[in-house]
């Protein structure tokens, strides 16, 4: 009788175009007025709200649920709580607050419902609170342990409490279940998760300790820790070392036949002091019709790491190698990487080969892609190339004479190269790159920068060409085949780079209505002697999208070029590895078959290739910020000169010539009473108009340095003399927004603020501070 009443009742209301009902009114429609089936109607009624069937609005009347928009989406956490869902990533997030995560861990995809709908004319992002986790993404989380005494272990049956290193988990417990391995107090440890946040216990985690990683004590057991975190693995599994040691270390010229024979030429290979996996090698000569021969030879990994091998399949699994401070977590073996594969000078090695006739203009006029046996004639450096080319070094030409004339036709084919990319509008961010110098026992003694000279530039354009004409040559001819990708910039990410100029007085001319590299490029180019050339630089490359792998050819917008890919690097990077092994493949098999089987794989390859180089880019990141705040905590109440790179609502961020970034804190700002505003992206003082806006020059002195947090904090000295900006507009703002957006809010470190839509009044998604040289290191008092 009662399942009869409620599937009229919810037939009867979803049919109808009233949303609400008395319970006489249902009665009477539903023909349930006598006494028992009135008597019927109610306790139905009764039961489907305990079932949430219905539900009753504030005047007592029945109506439908309102039901729930529930979508799908990867959870991004922020350590004060709240989180982002990613559903699109062409689309904006949709911020989770703190009490609405629903136990959501970072990584996790979640389903969602919309509770605030994004408002696009106050600029308010939507709002969502997660309904269900549908898939965990951490399944282990490492962190420091410590141990519960013997009688709270007999008690709780745990052996004590790990605190994540992930600072997006720092707020959550994990207990360690009393079974399996017991680590002693101070140990780094990998727990294997087996209860998650739930109701009643939200900030806890309970787990078994898979790993002993060491001490914290231990020397670099903070970088290893962040490896491990990240889920790269460090040590090779003992069925790929053993294919690895199976691999010859010497080869016989005479057992290639089919292999071209270049060792005859003179080939050299060029790379840093302290590089061991020489993977690229190169000549260059001049023809006599005017143009230049160019020949690129790469070490041929794929021969000896070969499809679904051990060493193969654990190659992708790690998809790249990662350089951190004072260590290489390679992609290959190091018996393969530094020995057969590497082009070691004097001695015979595979490589595959692609040579290029290039003409005054910088194009490609022919090329050959091949199966090569080489033998390199020297190994150069950096510094050695440069001395020649730049310096003109007498002892070292003296060293190299045979080679020289080589070297000045190399640097004039690098010069031919890179103006035919800047005529095309390739982007050139020139930087300098900071490395951290570290002690024996990882202690960070120095930072240093590193320019790129003629040597390493020549190199990158030599590289960039065998790229391109690998890419190009599969692309005619319609092969499947793997892409390095740059898509176009989304307008509204550039938009909001247009905002951020128009506030420093740039005017950005565009092409036809739409933005070309070449406008980029411009933009660049006349911004270059500007102090904060290296802030537009950051803000530049962040409103352009991330470079990927794709089986789609949608070319390079930041190289401006149409065809690019991935070949010259296959010891560090499995995508180039698998370049490498599809050159192979079609020049023994071009069949439909074979184009088939290419055509399922490599989506997936180029999936997993783009998220193994975002992993590997996250711990060189979180790594160089831990570095450089434990050198800043020796630095403690000196003075530096530097610049503003990033002002923000709740301070200014300053960058000094070593490139570390700090915080000034607004409430530290004494001079005045400071307002933000947004679209001079400055901060200006409501009495003495005291400008601080980006680019400008200040003297810091260093109060705090947390390499646990990776924070620095900065206290202003002195800051150079700026036009000051109406302070009438601060006024007026004043007057139209709560008194909480325009004063000095209280000292706490806020996150970092990601530029564009976010809830209203709430905090938007963090991201790192952009990064600007500076001045020169001045001494403290």
């Amino acid at each position: 009788m009662k399942e009869t009443i409620k599937t009229k009742v919810l037939l009867f209301m979803e049919q109808s175009r009233k949303q609400s009902f008395s319970m006489e009114e249902l009665a009477e429609n539903l023909g349930l007025q006598k006494s028992e089936d009135f008597k019927a109607l109610v306790q139905t009624i009764a039961m489907m709200e305990r079932e949430k069937r219905i539900v009753f609005n504030k005047k007592g009347k029945i109506k439908l649920p309102q039901q729930q928009i529930v979508i799908e989406g990867t959870f991004r956490a922020n350590s004060r709580g709240f989180g982002f869902v990613t559903i699109d990533p062409e689309e904006d997030d949709i911020f989770i607050p703190k009490e609405a995560t629903g136990y959501a861990m970072d990584g996790d995809v979640v389903a969602i419902d919309i509770v605030k709908p994004a408002d696009p004319f106050s600029e308010r992002g939507a709002e969502g609170k997660v309904v269900e986790v549908r898939q965990r993404q951490a399944h282990q989380i490492v962190g420091e342990f410590t141990a519960f005494p013997d009688e709270e272990v007999a008690e709780t049956d745990l052996y004590g409490v790990v605190k994540p290193k992930d600072k997006k988990l720092e707020e959550l417990k994990v207990y360690v279940a009393a079974e399996g391995v017991r680590p002693v107090d101070g140990s780094i440890v990998v727990v294997e998760i087996t209860h998650y946040p739930e109701k009643g216990y939200a900030t806890s985690l309970e787990g078994m300790v898979k790993q002993v990683v060491g001490h914290k004590n231990d020397p670099g057991m903070d970088i290893l820790s962040i490896v491990i975190a990240n889920g790269i693995p460090t040590k090779f599994p003992d069925e790929v070392l053993a294919e690895a040691d199976a691999v010859p270390d010497t080869i016989d010229p005479t057992a290639f036949p089919e292999r071209r024979d270049l060792r005859d030429q003179m080939i050299v290979t060029i790379d840093g002091e302290d590089a061991k996996d020489l993977d690229d090698a190169v000549t260059v000569r001049k023809l006599a019709n005017g143009n230049y021969f160019l020949g690129v030879h790469i070490a041929d990994v794929s021969y000896y790491v070969t499809e679904d091998s051990q060493l193969d399949k654990e190659a992708f699994e790690r998809g790249t190698s990662v350089y951190l401070t004072d260590r290489v977590i390679p992609m290959l073996p190091q018996r393969l990487s530094n020995g057969i594969c590497s082009l070691n000078p004097k001695v015979p090695r595979l490589a595959m080969s692609c040579e290029m006739e290039i003409d005054q203009q910088g194009q490609v006029v022919s090329h050959e892609i091949f199966q090569s046996i080489i033998q390199t004639t020297e190994r150069m450096t950096y510094t050695a190339v440069n001395q020649i080319l730049e310096e003109q070094d007498a002892q070292v030409m003296a060293r190299y004479q045979e080679l020289v004339p080589m070297f000045q036709e190399m640097g004039d084919l690098h010069h031919i190269l890179e103006a035919m990319r800047t005529r095309r509008g390739a982007v050139s961010f020139e930087d300098n790159e900071a490395k951290v110098l570290v002690d024996g026992e990882g202690h960070p003694l120095d930072i240093i920068l590193r320019s790129r000279g003629i040597g390493e530039r020549l190199i990158e354009s030599f590289m960039l060409a065998a790229n391109e004409t690998i890419a190009r040559h599969f692309n005619d001819r319609k092969l499947p085949f793997i892409y390095r990708i740059h898509e176009d910039p989304k307008e509204e990410k550039l938009r909001r780079f247009f905002d951020f100029a128009s506030a420093l007085g740039i005017i950005v001319k565009q092409t036809k209505g739409s933005i070309t590299p070449k406008d980029l490029q411009q933009i660049v180019e006349d911004t270059a002697e500007r102090p904060e050339a290296m802030v537009i630089n950051t803000m530049l490359l962040r409103s352009m999208q991330q470079a990927k792998y794709s089986e789609n050819n949608y070319g390079h917008y930041g190289l401006a070029a149409e065809d690019y890919t991935h070949f010259t690097s296959p010891i560090r990077r499995y995508p180039d590895l698998i370049v490498h092994r599809l050159i192979r493949s079609y020049a023994q098999d071009i069949s439909e078959e074979t184009q088939a089987i290419w055509a399922e794989k490599l989506p997936d390859i180029a999936v997993h290739s783009s998220q193994m180089e975002r992993r590997a880019v996250d711990a060189e990141r979180e790594v160089d910020a831990l570095k450089k705040a434990e050198f800043m905590a020796d630095h403690i109440d000196e003075e530096f000169e530097g610049i503003i790179s990033s002002v923000v609502k709740f301070g200014i961020f300053v960058e000094l010539p070593n490139t570390i970034e700090g915080l000034i804190h607004i409430n530290e700002l004494k001079q005045d009473y400071f307002h933000y505003l947004e679209s001079h992206l400055a901060l200006v003082g409501e009495r003495t108009g005291m400008t601080f806006k980006i680019g400008q020059k200040v003297r810091i002195r260093v109060v705090k340095a947390d390499p646990e947090t990776r924070e620095i904090d900065f206290e202003l000295v002195a800051a150079e003399e700026t036009e000051s900006l109406q302070r009438e507009q601060n006024r007026h703002q004043r007057r139209r927004k709560p008194k909480e957006e325009t004063v000095n809010k209280p000292k706490e470190r806020k996150p970092k603020q990601k530029q564009g839509k976010g809830p209203k009044g709430k905090p938007k998604k963090g991201k790192k501070a952009p990064f600007y040289k500076g001045v020169t290191k001045k001494k403290g008092k």
